[in-house]
């Protein structure tokens, strides 16, 4: 990180400190900084003091109301990657798109040997160590570490209950249209910028047709030791 500005390093090097000195009011809570405070505090009260000049909309933070915009106004994408044709409205995003290209798993399980690329997956691991299951079944009340699996109960426990929608594209089945409809943006909609493969030379404008692909890959052990005949995938 570099900045012309002293007062920009200054609030850069609260990112990498353990300390909140900045404690809500309203819940146990600690921040770093005011302003995560600040916006913190205002997701209690209400209070949504960025709004939109396009529309009627309002946000709690300032980095939502230029999220917004990017996505519903100026269709913007500033953050692109430097390997391939990919942008991003936002930076995170664009991070996690290069570690497709670095193989690059910044997030290790400090129980077992799993690593993530991304933090809310790493999240989602822990829970299998943790017991812990925050997700019941309205039907029967059982409960499960992932929401994805207890979708799965409830269509395969409670069928007759549960409307059933079948992906046109695969073999998915999904309770609810409204989540269809998500299913089909996410992995079926077609993608102007395309994805390419990390380990080959594939692209792919469709998301579900890459997760495929990169199934392929997963069986294979590209890196061979060349003192004995231990091979591996990383």
């Amino acid at each position: 990180f570099t900045s012309a500005r002293l007062s920009n390093l200054k609030r850069h090097l609260k990112t990498h400190s353990d300390e909140k000195r900045y404690l809500c009011h309203l819940c146990p809570k600690a921040f770093r900084t005011a302003t995560l405070l600040h916006n913190h505090v205002n997701t209690h009260t209400g209070t949504k003091p960025y709004k939109c000049s396009e529309c009627d909309t309002a946000f709690v933070t300032r980095g939502e109301l230029s999220r917004h915009r990017r996505y519903k106004h100026t269709l913007e994408k500033p953050f692109k990657c430097t390997i391939c044709e990919y942008s991003s409205v936002e930076a995170s995003k664009m991070r996690r798109h290069i570690r497709f290209h670095t193989g690059e798993r910044l997030y290790p399980c400090d129980l077992c040997s799993y690593a993530s690329k991304d933090a809310y997956k790493l999240k989602r691991h822990m829970l299998t160590h943790t017991g812990e299951k925050r997700y019941e079944c309205c039907v029967c009340r059982a409960r499960f570490t992932q929401r994805g699996t207890m979708k799965i109960h409830m269509l395969q426990k409670h069928g007759e209950n549960v409307p059933k929608h079948q992906c046109p594209h695969c073999n998915t089945l999904i309770s609810r249209k409204s989540d269809l409809g998500v299913h089909l943006r996410n992995l079926h909609s077609y993608m102007e910028e395309a994805i390419k493969c990390s380990a080959c030379e594939a692209i792919f404008h469709e998301r579900y047709a890459f997760l495929q692909h990169k199934k392929t890959h997963r069986a294979r052990k590209r890196f061979r030791c060349s003192q004995c005949s231990y091979t591996c995938n990383q």
